[in-house]
């Protein structure tokens, strides 16, 4: 089967195009030996599901990793105590049956009861029965237990999950100062971080910052593609296809257009080899060059996906963030970065910037362009002498989908000469 580049789900080296991901996977393995617990918060499609997959590949040799996925228990787990630990119960087990721990001495017991207890749906069955289980088969398992659990943002309910990951960070703490068995290691994948799950779900609350997980150890990874990791990948394409493209030149846009946001990469690289290679007869080869990529660019911001309504979607529900947005593009307003501020924190946890030398700039070009087509065309913004500026502006300078400099540096001059022409040198 011939590789494709993906833009749905987990990426898989054997069916996909993709970069080398050995280096983040080394540096995340050392922290899982270290036995530290931590969260991979990163925005929409940033990879956090791919690097799940190929850890569990890294770590399944000599730990017994449990990887739950929170999209699979539905809203009425959340209800209460009980109906969330039975449900994250059966997920569990789920899990060990698929890794066939059932040979394994003393898990088959545990298996047994674990089963009983989903079966006949306890009422008492609470977090502390659930805690048991989890710390039993720790007790059994021949190699140390790494948890995973992706898409945590799933928890609708804030309380009762802050509740189990109290008792988790409880047995992390016990683990040093009692000898208590329990997980080696648990990683938390998600947008949202503990403390901003806790914001998200009980905005109305106070005291909406203090968290459980606060025994998390800095996840310092890098997510993003490298142009390196980028040109490998189109390395990889190009023996397939000889389309002749220039390796480091097209590595070299889509980095610079995308700052290695891994879905962007993808789904220009996809757009370019399943959309422009195949328009009206056209060769691959002209696909993959500056032109083919520029007009994939054009292509991707013309298009409906879910990672960009997310993204405006996220202007709706917090309208601080869209002014803030705002009078970073439009307005030029230079924004100091501080960690402490919510809604640069809520930004860059979403995407839409990132920290450069201390200040607050769009996290790429894509977005830049994307938010920037937004805000002009909203309806409050249509009959504004500055929508209508930027229209003609905009067929005055844009020439071809390209800029034209030889305008920008004569209206430049002509502006220039009108503000300071008639001053005298000092």
């Amino acid at each position: 089967m011939a590789k494709t580049f993906n833009v749905t789900g987990p990426c898989i080296s054997a069916k996909h195009y993709m970069a080398d991901m050995t280096g983040r996977i080394k540096q995340i393995r050392k922290m899982v030996d270290a036995g530290a617990y931590f969260t991979i918060n990163r925005a929409r499609q940033y990879g956090k599901t791919t690097t799940l997959a190929a850890l569990e590949k890294e770590l399944e040799k000599d730990y017994l990793v449990i990887w739950l996925d929170f999209q699979a228990l539905g809203s009425a787990a959340y209800q209460n105590e009980n109906t969330f630990s039975l449900s994250f119960l059966q997920i569990f087990y789920r899990e060990l049956k698929r890794r066939r721990v059932e040979k394994i001495p003393g898990m088959k017991v545990i298996l047994t009861e674990i089963q009983r207890n989903i079966e006949e749906k306890e009422q008492d069955f609470d977090l502390m029965e659930l805690s048991s289980r989890l710390l039993d088969t720790c007790g059994a398992s021949e190699n140390p237990v790494v948890l995973m659990i992706d898409e945590v943002d799933s928890a609708s309910n804030n309380q009762v999950f802050l509740d189990f990951l109290a008792q988790l960070r409880n047995y992390y703490l016990e683990r040093d100062t009692k000898g208590v068995v329990t997980f080696q290691s648990v990683i938390l994948a998600g947008v949202y971080d503990i403390k901003n799950l806790k914001r998200k779900i009980r905005r109305e609350e106070s005291h909406k910052t203090n968290s459980p997980w606060n025994i998390a150890a800095d996840f310092e990874v890098d997510l993003s593609l490298s142009q390196d990791g980028i040109a490998g990948m189109l390395a990889e394409y190009e023996k397939d296809y000889h389309t002749g493209m220039d390796i480091s030149e097209i590595a070299k846009l889509l980095w610079e257009y995308t700052s290695g946001y891994p879905y962007l990469v993808s789904r220009l690289c996809k757009l370019m080899d399943e959309k422009i290679g195949s328009e009206s007869g056209k060769a691959k080869q002209e696909a993959w060059t500056r032109e083919g990529f520029l007009k994939a660019e054009r292509m991707l911001l013309m298009e409906s996906n879910t990672l960009f309504e997310s993204l405006i979607g996220k202007l709706a529900d917090y309208p601080e963030l869209e002014t803030m947005l705002k009078n970073l593009l439009f307005f030029g307003k230079p924004i100091t970065y501080n960690p402490t501020n919510s809604m640069i924190a809520l930004a860059m946890m979403f995407g839409f910037v990132k920290n450069q030398d201390g200040k607050v700039i769009p996290a790429n070009r894509i977005f830049d362009t994307l938010l920037y087509n937004h805000f002009l065309s909203m309806d409050e913004l249509k009959s504004s002498e500055m929508y209508l500026a930027s229209l003609m502006d905009q067929n005055f300078f844009i020439k071809d989908g390209h800029l034209n400099m030889r305008k920008v540096l004569e209206r430049f001059v002509a502006h220039f000469h009108e503000l300071y022409g008639n001053r005298k040198e000092t």
